[in-house]
C-alpha cells in the first residue's frame, strides 16, 4: 500500500494534509492519533469510501478510488462499534455474510467451520450475538472480517470497548492473519497495542508527524526523556514546566517524567530546581512510545524516515 501526497478537504477544512505512507505486506501496521487527527479519513481514504481531494493512493496494485471496486472484494473492514446483526446468531451472521461475499455454498460451509473453531466459538454458535460480552463481540466481528479470506485488513480502533486479557486474545489473532499472509492497518489509542505493531505513523492535525518501527521512533528520542525524583513531586512540576525546552512533564507515583525538545541532558533542570530551593536527582531513562507520541503531537515532530 502506497500513499503519496494525499489530503482531503471538507470545505476549508483540510482533514488530511499531503501524506505519505507506505505500508509492507504481511505486516501489522498502527495508526495513531489524537482525535480528530485525520486517522478515520485516511482509512477512509485506503479504503476506497472516499475520494482524496490531492495525491495518488495504491492498494494491492490498484489505483484508488479508480479501481475501488475491485479492491472491496480484497479487503476486510472492522469498525469500533459493534455492526453486526445482534438478533442473529453468531452463526446466522456469519452465513449471512457469506451470502452478501458471494462466497460459494460449499466455500462458505467450510470457512465458516474454520472461524467456529479458531475464535471459539462451537459452543456458542446458537447463541444470539447481542448476548454476548464485548469482547465475544469483537472476536465475532473479526471473525466477520476475515470470512472471505481478505489480503488487507482495516480496523478502526477495534479494542476501545473491551478488557485488557481480550485486547491481548485479540492481538494474537491479529498477529496471526499476518504470519498467514494479510496486512493489517490498525488505529489505535493504546501505546501498549501501538508497541505490538510492526510499524507505526503518528497523525496530528492531518499530519503525518511520525513513521517508523517503535525501536526507531524511541531512538530519536535518545537523550531526551529524563527523570527527576524530587521530595516535593508537584512544586517540582510547576518548576520544570516553565523551563525552556521542556515539552511535558508528567508525575508517575513520586517521580516526574520529563520529556526535552533537545539532548541537553538534566544540567538545566537541576540548576532550575535548586533556584526554587528543591533538592533533587535527575537522571536520564529510555524513551517511551508514549513520549515519542507526546513529543510528534505537540508540534515537535519526530523525523520521519524520508528527513532521516
Amino acid at each position: 500500500m502506497r500513499a503519496r501526497g494525499v489530503s482531503r478537504l471538507f470545505g476549508a477544512l483540510k482533514a488530511v494534509d499531503d501524506i505519505h505512507l507506505d505500508v509492507p505486506r504481511r505486516q501489522v501496521y498502527g495508526f495513531l492519533g489524537p482525535n480528530g487527527s485525520g486517522k478515520s479519513t485516511t482509512i477512509r481514504m485506503l479504503c476506497g469510501l472516499l475520494t482524496p481531494s490531492a495525491g495518488q493512493i495504491e492498494v494491492l496494485e490498484l489505483q484508488i478510488p479508480e479501481q475501488a471496486e475491485a479492491l472491496r472484494s480484497r479487503i476486510g473492514y472492522m469498525t469500533q462499534k459493534f455492526s453486526l446483526f445482534e438478533d442473529l446468531s453468531v452463526r446466522e451472521n456469519l452465513e449471512f455474510l457469506a451470502a452478501v461475499y458471494d462466497l460459494p455454498r460449499a466455500r462458505a460451509r467450510q470457512r465458516i467451520e474454520v472461524l467456529l473453531e479458531q475464535y471459539r466459538f462451537q459452543d456458542r454458535q446458537k447463541q444470539l450475538a447481542g448476548t454476548m460480552s464485548g469482547g465475544q463481540k469483537q472476536r465475532l466481528a473479526l471473525a466477520a472480517a476475515v470470512l472471505h479470506e481478505p489480503e488487507l485488513l482495516f480496523l478502526d480502533e477495534p479494542t476501545s470497548a473491551v478488557d485488557p486479557e481480550s485486547r491481548r486474545d485479540f492481538w494474537e489473532k491479529l498477529f496471526e492473519l499476518a504470519d498467514a499472509g494479510t496486512t493489517l492497518l490498525v488505529s489505535t489509542h493504546y501505546m501498549d497495542e501501538a508497541e505490538r505493531c510492526h510499524r507505526i505513523a503518528i497523525l496530528d492535525h492531518g499530519a503525518l508527524v511520525a513513521d517508523g518501527t517503535p525501536a526507531e521512533l524511541t531512538a530519536r528520542l535518545a537523550g531526551r526523556t529524563l527523570v527527576v525524583e524530587a521530595a516535593q513531586p508537584r512544586q517540582a512540576a510547576r518548576v520544570l514546566s516553565d523551563c525552556p525546552g521542556v515539552i511535558s512533564v508528567a508525575q508517575i507515583g513520586n517521580s516526574l517524567r520529563v520529556l526535552r525538545a533537545d539532548d541537553e541532558g538534566g544540567e538545566a533542570l537541576t540548576r532550575a530546581l535548586e533556584a526554587a530551593g528543591i533538592t533533587a536527582q535527575v537522571h536520564p531513562q529510555a524513551a517511551s512510545l508514549e513520549d515519542v507520541f507526546v513529543a510528534a503531537t505537540r508540534g515537535r515532530a519526530v523525523d520521519t524516515a524520508e528527513d532521516a
